[in-house]
């Protein structure tokens, strides 16, 4: 076989390989998401949430939309971020910027929802990537479709910790705003927001925590 074949099988071999990193993750979310919507048929719902969220808009960045709230926070904590713990995950105290709408920097906890540990909902954002193209520091939610309900989410604010235990999983449209509400007005809950299918932009996949 000449050495020009070998090159070419090569970069044929290299395109196929490629090719599979996008087709898998996609295929394997279309069926994920199939089996969360059979379950959550099978179980009651939470309470149906309003729409209407004051001083959250979406905004749209290199055809990437997301959520930026202008909501002032009367009393602020005296921390500026605080730590994010998912076991399942092995994800260990990352860093969750307080009342900050910048994703380029990693997670983000978006303006005027609730702090940890209060009556509410922590409403948190971060980036997915399929995992061959980024490392899991740079995309901190990759493998947030791996959670399960029953599975423990950990933070670390001002000096406590609080143990929050998943709920339940939804897939929306990015337009969704109602996924920011808390499902009552009474208790505690973390919502952790991704983009789905893992590095592409079509869906945002929700994953509800309330503490335990």
């Amino acid at each position: 076989m000449s050495s020009l074949k070998i090159v070419s099988l090569g970069f044929l071999f290299l395109g196929v390989f490629f090719l599979m990193q996008i087709i898998l993750p996609f295929i394997s979310f279309q069926i994920w998401e199939t089996g969360i919507k059979y379950q959550n048929q099978l179980i009651s719902p939470t309470t149906s949430r309003s729409s209407n969220v004051l001083g959250v808009t979406i905004t749209n960045s290199d055809n990437f939309s997301y959520f930026v709230s202008s909501a002032q926070r009367k009393n602020p904590p005296n921390y500026v971020e605080f730590k994010l713990t998912i076991p399942k995950l092995k994800l260990n105290k990352k860093e969750v910027l307080v009342d900050s709408n910048d994703l380029t920097r990693g997670l983000a906890h978006l303006p005027g929802t609730a702090l940890p540990g209060e009556k509410g909902n922590v409403f948190i954002s971060g980036h997915s990537a399929i995992n061959f193209f980024k490392d899991i520091k740079d995309a901190p939610f990759a493998k947030l479709q791996d959670l399960k309900k029953g599975d423990k989410i950990l933070v670390e604010a001002g000096g406590s910790e609080f143990v929050y235990e998943v709920i339940e999983l939804k897939v929306v449209k990015p337009s969704d705003l109602s996924v920011i509400n808390p499902p009552d007005t009474v208790g505690r809950y973390i919502s952790l927001m991704t983009c789905v299918p893992p590095g592409l932009n079509f869906k945002r996949l929700v994953v509800l925590g309330k503490m335990v």
